[in-house]
C-alpha cells in the first residue's frame, strides 16, 4: 500500500498519543513477563534433599534445648511425612548413641516438673504416660520422687495460694486449697492434711474439725 493512502493510526499528528499507544503496549509486555516464572536454573535448585539427612536434621532441631521421648520424636517425624521404616531405623540408632533415652528423659521430666509446677506422682504419671513412656519406665522415675518432696511441694503451692485468699472464710479457702492440690495430683488424705495444717500456721480457723465442707 502506498505510504501516503495508508490510514493514519489514531494518535497521528498528536505526539502524546504515540508516546501513550508505545509506554501501553511496552508495560503489558513486562506485565506479562512478570506473570510467567524464571526459568528454572539447574545449579541453584541442586539434587533432591536426601530424606534421611532430612530425618536426622529433624530429630537434632527436636532434641535441642531439652530431652525428648521417643514417642514425640516419631510423632514429629511422622507429621513430616518421613517414612515409618526409615523414623524406626534413626529413632533405633539415636537410641544405640544415647540420644534417646527414655528413662532419662522420664527422671529429667519428674525433677523439672514436680520442682516447677509442684506435681504430685499421679499427674506426673498421667504426663509421662501421655508423652508415651512405657509405664515401668515411668514408675522407676517416680520412685525417685520422696514423699517428703511432694509434701514440701504441696506447702509451698498452699503458702502461695493463701495470699490471695484472705478476704474468703476458712470454709471456702479450704475448698479451694484442697481442690487446687487435687488438680496437682495430691490424694485427698495429704491435700486436707497440709492444708488445715498450714491454715494453723497462718492463724486461720481450721473448718474441718467438723468434718463439714459441703
Amino acid at each position: 500500500m502506498d505510504p501516503e493512502t495508508r490510514p493514519a493510526p489514531d494518535w497521528a499528528g498528536d505526539v502524546s498519543l504515540g508516546v501513550d499507544a508505545w509506554t501501553g503496549a511496552r508495560e503489558a509486555k513486562q506485565a506479562r513477563d512478570r506473570a510467567q516464572p524464571p526459568p528454572e536454573d539447574p545449579v541453584a535448585a541442586g539434587p533432591d534433599a536426601d530424606p534421611e539427612q532430612v530425618a536426622r536434621t529433624i530429630l537434632l532441631d527436636q532434641l535441642t534445648g531439652r530431652a525428648r521421648s521417643r514417642k514425640e520424636l516419631s510423632d514429629k517425624l511422622r507429621s513430616k511425612d518421613v517414612p515409618e521404616d526409615l523414623a524406626t531405623r534413626l529413632l533405633d540408632r539415636f537410641e544405640e548413641v544415647g540420644l534417646v533415652d527414655d528413662e532419662a528423659f522420664a527422671r529429667s521430666w519428674v525433677a523439672g516438673r514436680q520442682s516447677a509446677k509442684g506435681l504430685a506422682r499421679r499427674a506426673l504419671a498421667q504426663e509421662l504416660r501421655r508423652k508415651g513412656v512405657d509405664d515401668e519406665v515411668a514408675r522407676e522415675a517416680l520412685d525417685e520422687l520422696e514423699p517428703e518432696q511432694e509434701e514440701q511441694a504441696a506447702r509451698t503451692l498452699v503458702r502461695k495460694k493463701l495470699r490471695s485468699l484472705s478476704r474468703v472464710d476458712d470454709v471456702t479457702a479450704t475448698r479451694r486449697l484442697v481442690g487446687m492440690l487435687a488438680r496437682k495430683g495430691y490424694g485427698s488424705g495429704m491435700a486436707f492434711a497440709v492444708v488445715r495444717d498450714e491454715l494453723s500456721r497462718a492463724g486461720r480457723d481450721d473448718p474441718t474439725d467438723d468434718g463439714d465442707l459441703d
